[in-house]
């Protein structure tokens, strides 16, 4: 008697990520772009919609890792496809989006402004400056739209929002990060 519920393409799910884009656009009216961490599209999807429903002008820019961006990786190809799910500081935004997905491809191929991905090491960066400028604790997938613009991947020209989404990152990883003892490579791994 269970229902199944999917992680992000599903319309409640995507209605319900749309909240977060009304709520941004209640807080800051004139924003000229809004950074949403990007994996199976639920988040940006819905961002996107009520973002841009609200003010059409607004970029939206998906910001993932390098390291296994199943989206882009669709995207670039025009259709749903699988991609090999490599050791990332963002894990959460690892996974597929799913071949058979039916909605979030679309909406992301449609209302996305862009793509961006970062490399271990930018993501690192967003970690570490969002510790020390801000004293928040942030996972990699959190990070990414700090590290993207840390690493002048994203050019701003007015106000602009980073979604700073979840904490679940390993306390110890996250010390090593701050204090730089590792590679990127190596904390991924």
């Amino acid at each position: 008697g269970l229902v199944m519920l999917p992680p992000f393409d599903h319309p409640d799910i995507v209605a319900g990520q749309g909240t977060l884009g009304l709520e941004i656009m209640e807080q800051v009216p004139d924003a000229a772009c809004v950074l949403v961490p990007l994996s199976g599209g639920g988040l940006a999807a819905g961002v996107a919609a009520a973002v841009k429903g609200v003010s059409p002008g607004t970029k939206v820019i998906g910001i993932s890792m390098a390291r296994g961006a199943a989206m882009k990786a669709s995207l670039d190809a025009g259709r749903p496809v699988q991609v090999e799910e490599l050791p990332t500081l963002a894990d959460s935004l690892g996974g597929g989006i799913g071949l058979d997905n039916q909605l979030t491809f679309a909406m992301c191929r449609d209302l996305l402004d862009d793509v961006v991905l970062l490399a271990e090491d930018e993501i690192a960066a967003g970690i570490r400056h969002v510790y020390e400028e801000e004293r928040e604790i942030v996972e990699g997938a959190g990070a990414v739209g700090i590290g993207a613009l840390l690493a002048g991947k994203v050019k701003v020209s007015g106000p602009t929002v980073l979604i700073l989404s979840g904490r679940n990152i390993d306390m110890s990883l996250h010390r090593r990060i701050v204090c730089g003892e590792s590679s990127a490579t190596e904390r991924a791994a």
